[in-house]
């Protein structure tokens, strides 16, 4: 029988993304061939009533917990999860890091939003498909982020996580994103050092560029190339024009346990320039360019949608929230994109110099590009699926209009950054080692993290 599941697993882990069905019956497999190693439960619902499942390879004392799936349209953690599952229950594959340590696998954070993207997950793997059927809620929407608005509560999703964060007390947490386009790199609650080598050789062995000062992490130290310590509190953490803040998030939440949380990035579509660190020949001229076209085109689709918006079906609120954020802090992000504080030698408040050279410059390119296609892709499908109540004339040359503007913006993207597509199963495989080195230097760095006591199971609020 055994040997009958082994040839049977070689599907376990596929080349493609999985959608949500195909994920649990890959999960369920696992249990099926390992039940003396691996449990499958639910520990929780989503909003839509979806069950959020946890994968356990292993038993121990300590507890590593890997989240996939933190973002709707990032379906890679889901593969990376099987990838590692597998390479941890096979009964040829010694585990990773301690004897006594089990390992769990939250399938997918988001699975309302997972299934809102199953019509771009089986390709064609271009731009334009993407962006036509991509989707991602708002910020407030997004089961990662704690509410900020007083005495709210969190999302069921959110209090899924946060629920089984405070069961095992791990002393390691990875959260699997997969950036559209751009590079490789870890976002890092507490110092893992040594954690930039393992990284800088699977993604050189991937052909995956290092994201040398991303979007996300922009004004981040970073220890070694691909490493970036989330700053404190009170310091400088994104753009102002962001809605987001690392202090808010869920990744923090352990803390209080010793958890080391690493955010681990992979992209869909690789640009080499993110890793270019050589000095940029005219960064004020590059930046008066990106922001003046962000601008522009944020005007432009603002105008199309206000006169199609009264004429939408509420259904299409959900895809209209991320389109009024993302246009919404286009303007700003252009302001700060020209002040001193990006441009200059230094980050506000002191620091170490961050010239900007070419991958600095690129990943703010990328960022311009990235929210007016995510805008236009959620707009194309509000017209397509909902239609309008409205004058049939006027919708129909928004559409026509909004559909012109996602082609040639696509590939203005692709070409403008020269970028390409990392198969499937190297963008899982990338995560996979990063998180497998993740564990081995937190293990190391744990002391008493995770061993507060064993987990303390507990009835889901299904």
């Amino acid at each position: 029988m055994r040997q009958w599941f082994d040839r049977g697993l070689r599907a376990v882990v596929p080349g493609r993304y999985l959608d949500v069905d195909e994920l649990t019956l890959r999960a369920e497999a696992l249990v099926s061939a390992y039940p003396e190693r691996v449990t499958l439960r639910r520990i929780g619902s989503s909003r839509a009533g979806e069950p959020i499942r946890l994968l356990s390879v292993g038993r121990g004392d300590r507890h590593v917990l890997v989240v996939a799936g933190p973002h709707a349209n990032e379906p890679a953690g889901g593969v990376a999860v099987l990838r590692t599952a597998r390479h941890l229950a096979g009964a040829d594959r010694p585990p990773s890091g301690p004897a006594d340590t089990a390992w769990h696998f939250l399938l997918s954070l988001d699975p309302d939003g997972a299934r809102r993207n199953e019509r771009w997950l089986k390709g064609p793997m271009t731009m334009e498909h993407h962006f036509r059927n991509f989707f991602r809620p708002g910020f407030a929407a997004q089961p990662e982020w704690l509410p900020t608005a007083p005495g709210a509560e969190p999302m069921p999703e959110t209090r899924a996580l946060l629920d089984i964060q405070d069961e095992l007390r791990p002393y390691l947490q990875c959260s699997l994103h997969s950036t559209d386009v751009g590079g490789g790199f870890v976002q890092l609650t507490r110092k893992l050092p040594g954690l930039s080598g393992p990284l800088v050789r699977s993604a050189d062995g991937l052909g995956i560029p290092v994201e040398l000062g991303p979007y996300d992490a922009f004004f981040w130290p970073s220890p070694g190339p691909g490493v970036f310590d989330m700053p404190r509190p009170e310091e400088t953490d994104q753009f102002s024009s962001l809605p987001s803040a690392t202090a808010t998030s869920t990744w923090f939440h352990p803390n209080r346990y010793g958890t080391v949380t690493a955010v681990v990035e992979a992209p869909m579509w690789a640009v080499d320039a993110v890793g270019d660190a050589s000095p940029h020949p005219d960064p004020n001229g590059a930046l008066d360019t990106i922001g003046r076209t962000l601008r522009g085109d944020a005007r432009l689709l603002s105008g199309l949608l206000e006169q199609v918006r009264a004429g939408l079906p509420a259904t299409a609120g959900p895809l209209l929230a991320p389109v009024d954020e993302y246009l919404g802090v286009s303007p700003g992000l252009a302001d700060e994109w020209a002040s001193e504080a990006v441009r200059g030698p230094a980050p506000a408040g002191g620091g170490q110099p961050r010239p900007m050279n070419r991958a600095r410059v690129m990943t703010l390119r990328i960022a311009a590009r990235r929210l007016m296609v995510r805008s236009a892709g959620l707009m194309h499908q509000a017209l397509a699926d909902g239609g309008t109540s409205g004058d049939d004339a006027v919708a129909h040359d928004v559409r026509t209009a909004v559909d012109r503007f996602l082609t040639e913006r696509c590939q203005a993207f692709e070409a403008d950054c020269r970028a390409r597509w990392i198969p499937v199963r190297d963008q899982a495989e990338h995560q996979f080692a990063v998180v497998l080195a993740a564990s081995e230097l937190a293990a190391g760095t744990a002391g008493t993290a995770g061993t507060a006591g064993p987990p303390r199971p507990r009835a889901v609020r299904a």
